[in-house]
């Protein structure tokens, strides 16, 4: 029996034991992860400094505060999502039970991203504890640092058995999707995100996608340009370029792209200084695949800022391209670098019309002044979410569901999101043996009163407060009566 399906049969007998379920146990473990965030902030820092550069303030700003504030919301609305959620009645179910029961899924598979390899394994893992799953957990094999101290951490805090760390590259994912989970998580790109749902589907596996694309970032060009091309700066180079829902392309008017360059510009400056190389804040690509990947989508493309880079070093400058066209190698793919391109149109409808002749992205960026038009943007194309006169800020915000739609993912997570994500979510009606005659309507033989009788119980909804369903209550069972004499 191979390591990976040891691991999937450890964390499925784990959860048969239904040690999982009690709210009491899933505090605890996310108290656990708390924890170890808290003490071993240290060891994390420098596993991503390992992996990306990210210096010893990047990490708990990007990747882990994000995360302490998620178990606080679980922590603090676990008997709130978990109770049973009171449903609409009609008339026929007014004297019944109806509720929605939250329940968990079972085994969860986490595939994890290596470009925040800490939080996007940790944040579904938040939502699969608050839910009451196992999860076997599979960081992703290229930020190898993180993957291994994940592997070193969580067994140490959290249940070791139902949360199984397994490690390891392609054969070992590969292996694992061989294996019944009851939903799969992935974070990833298009190209595996399919394979992905390829292989879940043969166990008819929900699956949660959480992909990327190409994020347009369109600015109107009344805008002060000095803020807007600070925070798009801000956006698009942190983690040098590798963040899912970075803008990946700017759509604005000819005439202020030269002042976009230089704004853009004069915020690298303010942010890293004059050597941007030797800054602490500035990252590199993960590895020299990567790197190269990212350099030759460079080839015959005019650079208007930066363009620099070291292949050994994995560096690569935050780059701005200019005559950029929708046929140009560098729109054909989701950049994950930091290269900037820049494409002429005339006006909102035009952009409109480019995003719209393309997949679906995962997040969608414009700036204006005018509410109209960023209310139309909003309502004329499509994306995963939207943020209006900043970049990023909306996967802050953990009331909103984050995910893609079309080509840039499935299923959305986040806060109750994710705790709903990963439940099932099942319905339930708890009927009394009292009040036959009722039933006597959808009983054979069936007839044009009886059919009359049917469709005014079953149409007519309630909504009312306690009182009010008191009062309806005793009505229906007058109502009842005499429908009962009609048809005894």
């Amino acid at each position: 029996m191979s390591m990976e399906k040891q691991a999937v049969e450890r964390a499925r007998t784990a959860f048969l034991t239904r040690r999982s379920r009690p709210l009491e146990f899933r505090a605890q473990q996310l108290k656990a992860l708390q924890r170890m965030i808290t003490e071993k902030e240290r060891d994390i820092a420098a596993a991503l400094k390992l992996d990306l550069n990210k210096n010893e303030f990047q990490t708990p700003l990007y990747e882990l505060v994000g995360l302490e504030s998620e178990i606080q919301l679980a922590l603090e609305k676990l008997p709130e999502w978990a109770a049973p959620r009171t449903a609409e009645k009609t008339l026929l179910t007014i004297s019944d039970e109806v509720y929605v029961q939250p329940e968990p899924l079972g085994v969860v598979l986490i595939i994890g991203a290596w470009n925040y390899p800490f939080a996007l394994v940790i944040q579904p893992l938040i939502g699969a504890i608050a839910a009451g799953n196992a999860a076997v957990i599979k960081p992703s094999e290229v930020s190898e640092h993180t993957a291994r101290l994940l592997g070193e951490l969580l067994p140490q805090y959290i249940d070791k058995d139902l949360y199984p760390v397994v490690n390891g590259g392609v054969p070992e994912t590969q292996e694992l999707l061989r294996q019944r989970f009851d939903h799969v998580f992935y974070t990833g790109n298009c190209a595996v995100g399919k394979l992905v749902m390829e292989a879940a589907s043969r166990h008819l596996t929900p699956v949660t996608l959480e992909l990327g694309g190409k994020s347009p970032c369109y600015i109107d060009k009344d805008c002060d340009l000095s803020i807007v091309c600070r925070r798009i700066t801000w956006g698009k180079y942190m983690n040098c370029g590798q963040t899912c829902i970075a803008p990946d392309y700017v759509l604005c008017d000819q005439s202020i792209q030269s002042r976009v360059v230089e704004e853009i510009k004069k915020a690298l400056k303010e942010f890293y200084g004059d050597d941007l190389k030797t800054s602490p804040d500035y990252g590199r690509m993960i590895n020299q695949r990567h790197f190269k990947r990212v350099t030759a989508l460079l080839e015959g493309e005019t650079v208007a800022l930066g363009g620099e880079s070291d292949e050994a070093d994995c560096f690569i400058a935050p780059t701005v391209l200019t005559g950029v066209t929708g046929s140009s190698k560098v729109m054909q793919e989701e950049i994950f670098g930091p290269v900037l391109p820049l494409v002429s149109v005339g006006s909102v409808d035009e952009a409109i019309r480019f995003i719209n002749q393309r997949e679906k992205p995962l997040a969608l960026y414009v700036f204006s002044y005018d509410s109209k038009l960023i209310k139309r943007m909003i309502a004329e194309t499509s994306s995963g979410g939207v943020t209006a006169n900043d970049v990023l800020l909306h996967y802050s915000i953990s009331a909103l569901p984050f995910g893609g739609v079309g080509n840039s993912g499935m299923g959305s997570y986040h806060g109750k999101h994710s705790f709903d994500r990963l439940s099932h979510l099942r319905s339930c009606l708890i009927k009394s043996l009292n009040m036959e005659a009722v039933n006597k309507v959808r009983y054979p033989p069936h007839s044009a009163k009886k059919l009359s009788w049917a469709r005014f119980f079953i149409l007519k909804r309630v909504r009312l407060g306690t009182l009010g369903r008191l009062a309806l209550l005793a009505a229906f069972v007058a109502l009842a009566a005499l429908v009962a004499q009609r048809f005894l």
